[in-house]
Parts: structure tokens; C-alpha cells; sequence
């Protein structure tokens, strides 16, 4: 079983030369230089690898179980969360007034990548923590700020989203449960399904964020209001001491992720679990799209991670794995000097060298959001929100391909679990589903994103695209940038197509949405594997071999993989009346 390596280069290369970190320095003051950024992805290298990665497969075998109303973790993992506490990671990219490093957050993002693809069960703790933090940051009283914030900043506590429950999966508009007013607090009760960490020994509190109704709140999402629940009631020098009155029922038995307790809570069994209101009453739903859009892209990261982390085995395999014959029939041959396996391996990572380049553009457009100015901002607010449901939607379901594949490498060895590859397919599967199915990620795409400002913001981004391109006509790269050309026409027809069958039916016209989105997905890792390309010509901190692999990269996506969104762009042009006729009855024996 390979171990992981932190891919340092890439991730710098996609950094600078890719995503273009530059475009922030305006606005940050000379808050990160090169050496800094380097020092820090290092030392995220060495967490990743010495201390994560070696507890995943054992985390795997192990999973976690539930002890006298406690859920206990797989051996290893508390002592790695204090490391990764204690090095304060968790708030590299928080708000200063509370204890956070307020570096921006492509940093934050490139050290995840490396926690997620050494042990993604370990990393979504973290992540869910990220999402609770921005929620308490941008929409809670200071008061609760105060409290909770600095602690959770610094990884003594963790943080949890708390929406799903038994009748009301991705239809939030179904949340049953109460919170009772109850003086200056609120009383919560109900029952919560699929709760991620719900509950652990690795830190001294958990903050769940939890949806609940007000007794007089409207029917549907109108009335919905977040409550911040602690695991422990706090004293009055903010420390934990009662226990409030929320409490694991039980973790599930899942196909993957099995470090990972997915619990199902009960609120307010008793006289009803302590909550302070977040925001005001009634207006939950916008501080839990705070908290999922920061899920999302998160999801989206985890994509990528858990497909480098499978690459990297898959190559290694085929590298030491000797089978047949080689070409000249003089000795037996390494896989990987067969045909077959250089198209796997390459499928594999030309598709990771365009997620890790949308991952990281996507970062510089939401610190961009937040840190510049005037048009810059408006703009970016834009790109980051269209962004969003295509690192999350597209890039997990490359992420299914890649981790079959890694299979397909490994033979029949790989489908024994002891050589380890099985696990990163099980653990990617739960990717295309939690925060959002893809489905949802795509009708978000189509509905809010294109059909709300009737195209705008993706014409912008097309017309962006085109003008790069058109830049690149005139080099070597013309052959590669005409093909990308003709899939970008393509894409604008489809976008008009779109817009119009949402126009004449916001309904019908979602049986769209999942082929617009993957389309989407195909032609921006397409441009920006052509930015990438031209960004290794001139660059001199890439040697040969790296170049080469890189032009290898390039010109493999645009023969082998843009084409599948010709596919997607031909569904989007003829298969509107289909899916318009198509209705329970279709399926009838």
C-alpha cells in the first residue's frame, strides 16, 4: 500500500501560474509572500503525511461506536486532531479579532487538500467546524461571537451543522423541529439524521448549529431560524461544564467514510436542549447557506483530494507491478508500459491537474469577494457563486471515475481490500450525495445562478474565456486552443438553450440542469488547462521532466476528455422534448 505524498509543486504551480494568487496582492498588503506561502504548504505536507494519512486505513477497519451515550472514535484520531489543533490550522484563515491568522482562504484551501487526501473521514470534522465558524461569524451577535468563536478558532471546539432529519432531507422546507422560547434562550427538540461528527472525545465542546421552527414561524423555509446548541452548557468563565440536554442515539453503518461517525441526534429529550438564536428569528435559511456554500466548495476539494490520493497509488502500482511482455517481447514488463494503462493513468490525472486548477481559481474569487473593493468584489461575488456548484458537482463525479479507475489499475488486487484502493471508492462515493445531491448542485446552477440574472454572469465568464483563448491563437498552443474554441461555441448555444427552456418552464427545464452543469465542468477545466500550459512555457521553476508531464496533461484532456461534453451539449440541444414527456408512468412494467 502506497503512502500519500503531499503533491507541493502542483498545488503551488496551480496556485501561482494557474489561479493567479497575484490578483490579491492589492488588497492584502503584503500579508503573504512566496516564502511564507511555501513554508506553510511544507509544513501541511508533513501533517498530512506523518501524522493523518498513517490512521486512515486503520480508521477505516476500526470506525467508530457509540459507549454509554458517547461516541467514540477510532484509536489515533484524538491525538491527530490535537496536533492539528495545536498547529493552528483550523484558523489560518479566521478572523483576528478571535483568534483567527486572517490569511486568505486559497491557503486554508491548499492545506485541506492535503488533510482531506491523508484521511478524508478525519477531515470532514475539521471542515464541518469551517462551515459552523463562518456561519457564527457572519451572522451571530457579538455576544456569541465572543463565546464561541475563539475556541472554536483554535480547534478546543468543534462545530456541526445539524439540518437533515428523518421527513426533511434536501426539502428543508419539511423541518419539524421546535425551539421553544424560554426566557433568553430558546428550548430545542427533535431529531436530527445524518449528522456528521456529531459526536466525538477529540475536543472539549461541540457547537451544533442546529434548524429548528418558532411556535408562531411561517409554514416553508420563511420559517426557519439557526440555534446555536453546546454539547456543554458553559460557565461563567466560558468554560464547559453541564452537560445540555442533546444526545447521540446512534451512528450509522455507511459504505465508506467509516472513521467518519455519521450520528443521528436527539434534541430535548428531557426539559429541552439549551439554544441561542443565530441572526434574527425566521431567518435561518440565509445563515445556513453560510454555512453549506463553505460545505460546498469543501465537498468539491474533498473531490480532488481523495482522487490525488488514489492517482498516487494507482501509478505507483503500475509502476512496480510487472505483467506480460514488454514491447520488444525481451522482458516482462512493468503495467505501466502497456497502452491501456498509460490512458487509465492519464485519464485519471489530466482530470486532477483541471480540478486542482478550478479548486484553486474558485478559492481567489471568494477571498477576492472578500477582500477587494468596488467592481473587483461585485464581480467576484459573482464568479464564486457560479463557481460553487461546479466545484461541487462536477468534480465529485469525476472523483466516482477516478477512484474506479484506480480499481481498474490495481486488477483484481484491487478489489481486495487489504491493498487499500477499495476504500478511497467507498469513501468518494457519499461525494456527488451530502450537502447537496449533484442534482440539486446542477438545478442551483441553472436556476439561481443562470436563469436569475438571464445569463449574465456566465456570458461574463464566457466572454472571458474566449478573450483568453483568442490571446492563444496566435502561439503553439492553436491546435489545442481551436479545439477548446469550437467546445466554447458550443457551450454559449447551450447556455441560450438553457435560459430559454427556463424561461418557458422553470420547472421542465431542470431535466437540464444535470447536463449544463458536467458540460460547465469540461469546458472551464478545459480553459484552465490551456491557461496551465502556457503558464509552464515560460515558468523556470519547473524542470523538464515537469513540463512535459504537464503538455502530456494538456493535450491529453482536450483529444480524450473535452469531447464527452460534446455529449452533454447534444443532450442539452435535442433531449429537452424527452425529458418534458418523461413521468412516473414511463417507468411502468
Amino acid at each position: 500500500m502506497s503512502e500519500y505524498k503531499y503533491p507541493f509543486n502542483d498545488i503551488l504551480f496551480s496556485l501561482q501560474s494557474v489561479a493567479q494568487i497575484e490578483r490579491l496582492t492589492p488588497y492584502l498588503h503584503d500579508m503573504v509572500d512566496d516564502s511564507l506561502l511555501e513554508a506553510i504548504l511544507e509544513e501541511a505536507g508533513k501533517l498530512a503525511e506523518q501524522v493523518i494519512a498513517p490512521i486512515n486505513a486503520s480508521g477505516d477497519k476500526e470506525g467508530s461506536r457509540v459507549e454509554s451515550g458517547e461516541v467514540i472514535e477510532a484509536k489515533g484520531f484524538k491525538k491527530a486532531f490535537k496536533a492539528y489543533a495545536d498547529g493552528g490550522w483550523i484558523g489560518l484563515s479566521g478572523d483576528p479579532e478571535y483568534g483567527g491568522q486572517g490569511l486568505p482562504s486559497y491557503i486554508a484551501t491548499a492545506v485541506n487538500e492535503g488533510v482531506q487526501a491523508a484521511n478524508l473521514a478525519f477531515s470532514l470534522c475539521p471542515l464541518l467546524s469551517l462551515g459552523a465558524i463562518e456561519a457564527i461569524s457572519q451572522h451571530a451577535s457579538d455576544i456569541l461571537k465572543n463565546r464561541y468563536l475563539p475556541k472554536m478558532l483554535a480547534g478546543e471546539w468543534a462545530g456541526t451543522m445539524n439540518l437533515t432529519e428523518p421527513s426533511a432531507g434536501s426539502d428543508l422546507a419539511a423541518i419539524a423541529c421546535k425551539a421553544i422560547p424560554d426566557g433568553d434562550v430558546f428550548r430545542i427538540k427533535g431529531q436530527k439524521i445524518f449528522i456528521t461528527w456529531g459526536d466525538h472525545q477529540m475536543s472539549d465542546n461541540i457547537i451544533h448549529l442546529v434548524l429548528a421552527r418558532l411556535p408562531d414561524a411561517p409554514e416553508g423555509v420563511k420559517g426557519i431560524s439557526l440555534f446555536i446548541v453546546p454539547k456543554f452548557l458553559l460557565d461563567n468563565q466560558g468554560e464547559p461544564a453541564e452537560r445540555n440536554d442533546v444526545h447521540v442515539v446512534s451512528v450509522e453503518h455507511k459504505m465508506g467514510i467509516h472513521a467518519s461517525p455519521t450520528c443521528v441526534m436527539s434534541f430535548g429529550d428531557k426539559e429541552g436542549a439549551v439554544g441561542y438564536l443565530v441572526g434574527k428569528e425566521n431567518d435561518g435559511i440565509k445563515a445556513m447557506f453560510t454555512m453549506m456554500n463553505n460545505a460546498r466548495q469543501g465537498v468539491g476539494l474533498q473531490g480532488l483530494a481523495i482522487s490525488e490520493r488514489a492517482y498516487q497509488q494507482a501509478l505507483a502500482y503500475a509502476t512496480d507491478r510487472k505483467q506480460g511482455m514488454n514491447a520488444s517481447r525481451t522482458a516482462r514488463a512493468a503495467i505501466i508500459e502497456h497502452p491501456d494503462v498509460l490512458r487509465m493513468l492519464m485519464t485519471m490525472k489530466s482530470q486532477i491537474d483541471a480540478m486542482r486548477s478550478l479548486i484553486y481559481v474558485a478559492a481567489v474569487e471568494n477571498d477576492l469577494s472578500h477582500f477587494a473593493t468596488g467592481e473587483v468584489q461585485k464581480q467576484a461575488v459573482i464568479r464564486t457563486a457560479l463557481y460553487t456548484p461546479i466545484v461541487k458537482g462536477w468534480i465529485t463525479e469525476q472523483a466516482q471515475e477516478i477512484t474506479s479507475l484506480a480499481i481498474q489499475v490495481h486488477g483484481g488486487m484491487g478489489f481486495i481490500e487489504e491493498t487499500g484502493v477499495a476504500q478511497h471508492a467507498r469513501d468518494a462515493r457519499i461525494l456527488p450525495i451530502y450537502e447537496g445531491t449533484n442534482g440539486i448542485q446542477a438545478i442551483d446552477l441553472i436556476g439561481r445562478k443562470l436563469h436569475s440574472d438571464k445569463g449574465e454572469g456566465m456570458m461574463s465568464l464566457l466572454a472571458d474565456i474566449e478573450s483568453e483563448l483568442t490571446h492563444w491563437q496566435a502561439t503553439d498552443m492553436a491546435p489545442y486552443t481551436e479545439k477548446v474554441t469550437v467546445m466554447l461555441q458550443q457551450a454559449k448555444a447551450a447556455t441560450q438553450s438553457c435560459l430559454e427552456a427556463m424561461q418557458e418552464d422553470p420547472v421542465l427545464g431542470t431535466g437540464l440542469a444535470y447536463p449544463y452543469m458536467m458540460l460547465m465542468g469540461y469546458l472551464i477545466g478545459a480553459w484552465l488547462q490551456m491557461r496551465a500550459l502556457h503558464a509552464v512555457q515560460g515558468n523556470n521553476k519547473l524542470d523538464d521532466v515537469q513540463k512535459a508531464s504537464w503538455q502530456h496533461s494538456v493535450g491529453f484532456y482536450c483529444d480524450h476528455v473535452l469531447p464527452r461534453a460534446f455529449g452533454y451539449a447534444h443532450e442539452i440541444k435535442f433531449g429537452k422534448t424527452t425529458v418534458d414527456k418523461l413521468n412516473k408512468n414511463a417507468f411502468n412494467r
